[in-house]
């Protein structure tokens, strides 16, 4: 991995960064894969029009918060540490409040983003990668199970079914992530990468949260590791933040998408799936996922800075 030579993030450029936590996404992601095992789904009788079955050089990627999930992992998450007593109630209504902006400003503030990220930082630092794992399985039957959209869960069964393998692709921490793809019994996911020593965690990133371009960047490492033709390969997002993410494939989706993707998708007549029902499309921006999505990091932090190391 040559960009972990570049793990001097106040000294590098934000494209590095995103290569960087890319790049170490993209390893979390393949390890996991190698040990999960596949869950069953039920069939919910959704219109699925791809993919083609056989195609092992292809492979789908989903973003999480607003397209395979309603909401916020992170939200979720955060929620459950709560109940745990892993902050206060101060610090619970400032993530509310942070989680109400990003949906209806649609904005991304720096100020706001590097205060949610810190916040987040703060609660876990010290505390064991394992312990974050274990109350996330608690933390998914609890809050995340019942909001998952039956549709976007058909069309990522369709890719399995068709024997391609489907990642997760989120900004929400890469632990979170992995739990809620093992749980819909995907491949495996790509989420943001906090540093961790001895399995505890630092408080620090390895490169920055998977937003945007470094959504992108994870994908296209994936696909050269995993020797996937992007060209055949599908995506999925609700947010015009995963348009670098959506143009990379040969089959991008807009699934449940804010206004700015909707029009996108539209003028490249890409497909778009709505399973809203009743209402608008929400003014999401950058999900709370983002600016918090360094609660956790995980083994692949520690790998990423033991190879830096040597």
């Amino acid at each position: 991995m040559a960009a972990l030579r570049w793990l001097t993030p106040r000294r590098r450029s934000a494209t590095a960064r995103s290569v960087l936590a890319g790049e170490a996404s993209a390893e979390a992601a393949r390890k996991s894969a190698q040990s999960a095992q596949d869950a069953s789904a039920p069939d919910t009788g959704a219109d699925v029009e791809f993919p083609v079955h056989g195609d092992d050089r292809a492979a789908a990627f989903f973003d999480l918060d607003n397209t395979v999930m309603q909401g916020a992992a992170i939200f979720h998450f955060g929620r459950g540490l709560y109940k745990r007593k892993f902050f206060e109630t101060r610090d619970l209504a400032r993530f509310a409040w942070q989680q109400a902006y990003f949906r209806l400003a649609g904005l991304e503030d720096p100020e706001h983003m590097q205060d949610a990220r810190d916040s987040a930082l703060s609660i876990v630092k010290g505390h064991r990668v394992s312990e974050l794992k274990s109350i996330g399985e608690e933390i998914y039957d609890e809050y995340m199970a019942e909001r998952i959209w039956p549709g976007t869960r058909a069309l990522a069964q369709a890719h399995l079914d068709a024997g391609q393998k489907v990642w997760l692709v989120t900004a929400a921490p890469v632990e979170i992530a992995q739990v809620i793809a093992r749980r819909l019994g995907l491949t495996g996911a790509l989420g943001t990468v906090a540093e961790s020593i001895g399995g505890v965690y630092t408080g620090k990133l390895v490169g920055e949260p998977l937003h945007g371009p470094a959504k992108a960047e994870a994908v296209r490492a994936l696909a050269t590791a995993e020797c996937l033709d992007l060209t055949r390969c599908a995506a999925y997002s609700d947010s015009h933040n995963d348009i670098p993410m959506l143009s990379l494939v040969g089959h991008p989706y807009a699934i449940n998408p804010d206004s700015k993707l909707r029009k996108h998708a539209r003028e490249l007549e890409w497909r778009l799936r709505d399973y809203r029902t009743g209402r608008k499309a929400a003014k999401v921006g950058i999900p709370a996922a983002a600016g918090v999505g360094a609660v956790a990091g995980g083994t692949a932090a520690a790998i990423a800075l033991h190879r830096r190391r040597r």
